[in-house]
Formats: C-alpha cells, sequence, structure tokens
C-alpha cells in the first residue's frame, strides 16, 4: 500500500484564502491517500482460496496416505499371519521329519543289534559245527581203531582158539586141568590136580578175569608169589597164548607147593 503525495496541491498560490466563504476545509486541504484495499482483499481472496485448495488437498492427500498406511499394515499383518502359518507348518514338519528321524535311528539300531546277535548266534553254531566235526572225526578214528583192534583180536583169538582146543583137551586128559564157571559171567576158575607129587589129589586153582582185554587174576589157592603172577599174566596179555599161561600158571602152583 502506498500514499500518493501530490506536490502541486501544496503551493499557496493555488489556495483560496481562508477567511472567504468558499476557502476550503482542513479536510480538503489534507493529501488524498490511497490505501489499496482493493488490492489487497483480492490477494487475501486469491490466498485464503489457495490456502483452502491446499489444505483440501493436504488432508486429502493424509487420508490417502492414512488409507494406504492400513493397508500396507493389513497387508503386512496378513503377510505375517500368512509367515507365521508358514513357520508353524514347517516346524510341525520339522518336528515330525524329528521323530522319523529318531524311530529311524531306534529302528537302525535296533537292526543292528539283531545283526549283531544273528552273527554271534552265527559264529557260535559254526564254532559248534566244526567242534562236532572235530568230535565225529576223533570218534570215527576211535571207532576205526576199536574196529581194527577188535577185528585183530578175534583173529588172534581164532588161531589161539584152533591151538586151544586140542590143547585144552591135552591138559584135561593128561595133566587133571579142569575149567569151571566162578560165579560171574566175565570170570573162569582153573583148577589143577597132580601138581603135588606127594598128594596127585590136591588142587590147585585160580580165577581170571576176562571182563576186559587185559586179564587179571582175582584169587587163587595155594597162595602164590604176588609178583611171580602178575609176571605171568602180563606175558599172556602181551602174547594172548593161553596154553602157555595155564603152563607157567601150573609151574607156579609146583614150586609153592614143595
Amino acid at each position: 500500500m502506498s500514499t500518493l503525495f501530490e506536490p502541486f496541491l501544496s503551493t499557496s498560490g493555488l489556495r483560496p484564502p481562508l477567511h472567504t466563504p468558499d476557502a476550503p476545509s482542513m479536510a480538503d486541504s489534507l493529501p488524498a491517500i490511497n490505501f489499496g484495499f482493493e488490492d489487497l482483499r483480492e490477494r487475501m481472496a486469491r490466498f485464503t482460496d489457495r490456502f483452502d485448495d491446499f489444505i483440501a488437498k493436504g488432508r486429502k492427500r493424509v487420508l490417502e496416505e492414512r488409507n494406504q498406511f492400513r493397508i500396507n499394515v493389513a497387508e503386512l499383518h496378513e503377510d505375517q499371519r500368512t509367515k507365521q502359518k508358514a513357520l508353524e507348518q514347517l516346524a510341525q514338519k520339522s518336528s515330525q521329519h524329528s521323530a522319523s528321524l529318531s524311530a529311524q535311528a531306534a529302528e537302525t539300531a535296533e537292526m543292528h543289534t539283531a545283526i549283531a546277535a544273528i552273527t554271534a548266534q552265527r559264529d557260535s553254531h559254526a564254532t559248534h559245527r566244526d567242534d562236532l566235526r572235530a568230535s565225529i572225526s576223533t570218534i570215527q578214528k576211535q571207532i576205526a581203531q576199536r574196529q581194527a583192534a577188535q577185528s585183530e583180536y578175534a583173529k588172534e583169538l581164532d588161531a589161539q582158539s584152533r591151538l586151544n582146543v586140542p590143547e585144552l583137551d591135552f591138559w584135561e586128559t593128561y595133566l587133571g586141568l579142569r575149567i569151571e564157571g566162578a560165579g560171574r559171567q566175565d570170570r573162569l576158575k582153573f583148577v589143577f590136580t597132580n601138581v603135588d607129587e606127594r598128594e596127585w589129589d590136591r588142587e590147585a586153582w585160580f580165577e581170571l578175569d576176562t571182563e576186559r582185554r587185559e586179564y587179571r587174576v582175582v584169587g587163587c589157592r595155594p597162595k602164590a608169589e604176588e609178583g611171580e603172577v602178575e609176571g605171568v599174566v602180563d606175558r599172556l596179555n602181551e602174547s594172548r597164548n593161553l596154553g602157555a599161561f595155564l603152563r607157567e600158571m601150573r609151574e607156579v602152583f609146583g614150586r609153592t607147593m614143595k
């Protein structure tokens, strides 16, 4: 706003005299001032319109931004719920997977234990089988040895029997030998007479135990020297010659009766 000042109005020559009726008033003598209110009013109106438009646009932008923020927050919440649900599903799957792994580990350990037990049982059976094979082989060897020994013994008995029959007949007929049972299945009693020259009917006897392969004399009358009898029996077991044995036993009794 400006004040217009006109210099020509201030000249005293143009002013009427103050004492005349047509003299101007004091108000008329003041300078005319133009404050520009209309322009100011117009400018204020334009500013008000621009300010209202700015406020309206700002309010609209704030509302739009707030709505967009709410939408974004809702989307974030929904995305968070989705991710949380996905995390829960993953945790559940992880738990199930861990349980499955634990079950598989337990089954694996159980299978290893069963395999170890079966392996130990197999090894034990293999060892037992080998032991049985060794035992069977040993028994078969023993059986073969015994069969061979029995066969040899049978041959010896057969050969001896062919010699013993005529010799025993000779002993019984001419030398007074009598063979009797001794009350047991595997024991024989041999009775001699005509041993004592002073008393021909006096008997001398001994019992021979044939239960085992090694023969033994279990009793005799008259009582002979034990070491001498054992020597005769040992020679019998070595040679299986019964005739020689009877002859030696008769000689033993002859020396005993003297």
